[in-house]
């Protein structure tokens, strides 16, 4: 039987970094944003999401990312609404990825909010990515060219790594790419034998 190790931590702290390197060592990852974002595509998901949240938010047949965000992110209710449309379909989708890697040992299942979705309770093992607050910042504004306090909105609106790290069974500080590339080995070395 296949295991199921979850890999989550808040945004900004490299978790997709460390999913890559996993992936690196023959892992296979599944990043349950990216493919979130693929099934937000599909008709029938576009359909259920110009139902509860109006036409404004589909432009040539497509969600506007944008207006949805600004919709849900300042609205825990909203938020939850597309949470319902979008996560078992992403559970769906997850557990026919799965039926086609019943050969190896185990899975990484890569997603940002496995806790707050309760996610981490189908999963055999949890690895926590962590990173300082400021670190983490600069990286989102790197990255998505936002501002401190939109990323800051986005933190608080996640659980804190305190939080996190009680349900964990693994911690990864990345802080330093070396270290991390040790920590993602050595708990290669603990899977391997599970």
């Amino acid at each position: 039987m296949t295991k199921i190790i979850g890999l989550t931590g808040g945004i900004g702290s490299g978790k997709t970094t460390v999913a890559k390197m996993f992936m690196a060592n023959g892992i296979p990852v599944y990043i349950a944003d990216e493919e979130a974002k693929k099934i937000m595509d599909s008709k029938e998901i576009i359909l259920q999401i110009e139902n509860v949240f109006g036409a404004e938010v589909v432009s040539n047949k497509k969600i506007d990312r944008v207006k949805l965000s600004k919709i849900v992110f300042n609205n825990p209710e909203k938020l939850e609404q597309l949470n319902k449309i979008v996560h078992p379909a992403v559970q769906k989708h997850f557990k026919d990825w799965l039926k086609n890697h019943t050969t190896v040992p185990f899975v990484i299942k890569e997603a940002a909010i496995l806790f707050e979705t309760g996610g981490h309770k189908h999963c055999d093992k949890v690895i926590t990515v962590v990173a300082p607050q400021l670190l983490r910042i600069e990286r989102v504004i790197l990255r998505d060219k936002s501002d401190k306090d939109s990323v800051l909105h986005r933190i608080n609106n996640q659980w804190s790594d305190e939080k996190k790290i009680l349900l964990s069974d693994f911690v990864i500080e990345n802080v330093d790419l070396e270290k991390t590339t040790k920590q993602v080995d050595d708990i290669l070395k603990v899977l391997n034998k599970i």
